[in-house]
């Protein structure tokens, strides 16, 4: 008998979830020194796998740059496991005798971790380490264009983890990738919690499933560089920022605001640090190539490079160029660059003063960023708080965007609400 494929599918992603289920159930009676041990040893093998992970992230996607997904990789084991290490999660967390309280931590059970292509190995390791070191078990759903690197990663881990002294079964991943199987994933009985990078499709669905659901999608990040600024700080911090993993991360900035007064004087920076300026009819023919009408990116063109995209879309830039510049008379429908683009392209404004900026900056989020991430260069504190309202999670000061941002993803965003769930429950006695 012939079992259809989306069939076969579902019954793996139940079958990951039951193992998991059943594993998680032997690691809750776990110790924090046992479950240390296996933090410690999860971390190690990352670490130490962190280059043939990368390449095999690289070749199977086939965007990004290998060196930098190796640094991802290491930033999701080693700056995680320093972050994490000495937490302690299970049991007894603290005490107050004066008020009667006891604050004890028990994991929720099984994590679902959906992965996307754009940081499928560094999104694997790191949630695999916050899981585990909160007593909980993990299974997998991975992006189908990266599904077998992020196995490999999981595999990883499993093995580890396995070697350490966690039972068999307490990180899966499914390898049979279907709308179906992460849908079944997203509805099963022992799945306590959702844990969605990606679009917001899948966001959505994850929040929709019913369960506790942690979530992050499109940024579409705008930077501004504010009058005060140090110009050729800011603007390598943002060429940095946007040329790693040839601006994958959806902490990158998408979209500079400049300040009317210091424009040529950033226009100029920007040109001597590898930026390409597209004119009018340059700015159409990328749009063409990197954007689909209705302000979608064009997967082909994700995590390129400049050279690749200019080639496409059949323009000529220097040899050398790290970054292409598109200026805009505005956003939203009708101008496609003006929506998040996970490679090397900025969409470019001018605006009169610090005030037409923030309402730039929140029309701009609006369109899809809400939530993720602002970044400013400025030198005044006073202008710099003027900024703090804005509908995000993070706002970083003269730091580059997914820098800063991954930084925070896993050290004060992220973890930190790890910290306070612990992927578990803080109860209170």
């Amino acid at each position: 008998m012939t079992i259809d494929y989306d069939l076969s599918s579902i019954q793996e992603a139940r079958d990951v979830a039951r193992s998991a289920k059943a594993a998680q159930g032997i690691l809750a009676g776990y110790s924090q020194e046992q479950i240390d041990k296996i933090v410690t040893a999860m971390f190690e093998a990352a670490r130490d796998n962190a280059e043939w992970l990368a390449k095999m992230a690289v070749d199977e996607t086939k965007f990004g740059i290998f060196e930098d997904k190796v640094k991802k990789n290491l930033f999701a084991s080693q700056n995680v496991y320093d972050y994490i290490k000495d937490m302690k999660t299970v049991g007894v967390l603290k005490e107050d005798p004066e008020r009667k309280v006891i604050e004890f931590g028990s994991p929720m059970g099984v994590v679902m971790g959906i992965i996307p292509s754009t940081n499928p190995t560094s999104t694997t390791i790191f949630k695999s380490l916050i899981a585990l070191k909160a007593g909980n078990g993990i299974v997998f759903s991975p992006h189908p264009n990266a599904s077998r690197c992020i196995n490999a990663a999981a595999q990883v881990m499993h093995e580890a983890a396995i070697r350490a002294g966690a039972p068999e079964g307490i990180i899966g991943c499914i390898s049979k990738v279907t709308q179906a199987a992460t849908n079944s994933l997203m509805h099963d009985e022992n799945i306590a919690v959702i844990l969605a990078t990606g679009g917001p499709g899948m966001v959505k669905a994850a929040y929709s499933s019913g369960k506790p659901a942690m979530g992050v999608g499109a940024g579409n990040a705008p930077v501004f560089i504010e009058r005060t600024a140090n110009i050729k700080k800011a603007v390598y911090s943002i060429v940095t920022g946007k040329t790693f993993d040839n601006g994958v991360i959806c902490a990158s900035e998408n979209s500079v605001l400049v300040d009317e007064p210091i424009k040529e004087q950033v226009v100029a920076e920007f040109e001597a640090q590898g930026a390409y300026f597209l004119n009018k009819t340059e700015v159409e023919k990328v749009s063409r190539v990197v954007m689909t009408p209705k302000g979608g990116m064009n997967a082909a063109m994700v995590g390129k490079s400049p050279h690749v995209i200019a080639d496409k879309a059949g323009i000529q830039i220097p040899d050398g160029t790290r970054l292409l510049i598109a200026p805009l008379d505005g956003f939203g429908p009708g101008y496609p660059l003006s929506y998040e683009k996970l490679t090397t392209v900025l969409a470019f404004y001018v605006v009169k003063d610090w005030e037409e900026g923030c309402y730039l900056a929140i029309d701009l989020l609006s369109l899809m960023g809400a939530g993720h991430t602002f970044c400013i260069h400025s030198e005044d504190e006073t202008v710099i708080r003027e900024f703090f309202r804005k509908p995000v999670s993070r706002i970083l000061v003269n730091t580059p965007g997914s820098l800063g941002g991954d930084w925070l993803n896993y050290r004060i965003g992220s973890l930190f609400d790890f910290r306070l769930w612990y992927f578990g429950r803080k109860q209170h006695i």
